[in-house]
């Protein structure tokens, strides 16, 4: 078996309602949620009160509490998880205070954002939120790729495994979703 078809068989566990899968999964989910942690972190600016750890910690916690919660698979697992880790972020953001508009926020375009992760920082991760959700409104899967790239940090390989699509899929829905996101933010700016 792989560890693939293992993560998913425990997330179907965990559907069910079995106690004991939360333990078994998180052996083979935290290596990646770390990852993806981390790229989240990489958005932030220093000193930022929360750690990647604490992040990945929040989350599972959060995504293995979730009752009626069907898990498709792996991929799916690790979709909600980004969003997830998103969500905890925007909201500390908010709470914080730590983002304010204009300034400068959201001028830098995210395909710099991704190549230069220090220069992710400049972008407004409110309003980049805010975008991602009218974003899902028009297209889910557009949104949930500038999740991943953005925000976990992800290749386009790697989005590509994780979403179940081929590169170019990925690479033609991340410049339209890009152009959209930047007209939206743009917008707000003004």
């Amino acid at each position: 078996m792989t560890a693939d078809h293992d993560v998913t068989i425990l997330l179907r566990k965990l559907s069910e309602g079995d106690s004991e899968a939360p333990e078994e999964l998180m052996p083979l989910v935290y290596d990646e949620l770390r990852r993806l942690a981390y790229g989240y972190m990489q958005n932030e600016r220093t000193g930022h009160t929360l750690q990647a750890t604490a992040l990945v910690h929040e989350a599972y916690v959060r995504l293995v509490d979730w009752e009626n919660v069907t898990w498709q698979n792996r991929a799916h697992f690790f979709a909600v998880a980004a969003q997830l880790m998103r969500k905890i972020l925007v909201d500390h953001a908010r709470t914080r205070g730590a983002e304010k508009r204009g300034g400068g926020a959201g001028r830098l375009g995210l395909d710099e954002a991704v190549s230069f992760p220090a220069a992710r920082r400049d972008v407004d991760v409110i309003a980049l939120d805010e975008g991602l959700q009218a974003l899902a409104q028009l297209d889910k899967v557009q949104a949930q790729i500038v999740e991943l790239r953005f925000f976990g940090g992800l290749t386009i390989e790697q989005t590509a495994h994780a979403l179940d699509l081929t590169p170019a899929v990925v690479r033609r829905e991340w410049t339209v979703a890009k152009a959209w996101l930047h007209r939206e933010i743009s917008r707000t700016d003004a």
